[in-house]
């Protein structure tokens, strides 16, 4: 039984992690853009 925790712990930790890298490339993309349309302007 702990060890089905445990497994259940690392496994939500691991998608935690994975979300918050998602969240943060998706910020930097939208930075590049921002930058690209400045320039063109």
């Amino acid at each position: 039984m702990a060890r089905k925790v445990l497994v259940l712990v690392a496994l939500g930790c691991s998608l935690a992690l994975a979300a918050c890298n998602t969240v943060q490339g998706i910020g930097r993309d939208i930075e590049s853009v921002g930058k690209a349309g400045e320039k063109a302007i």
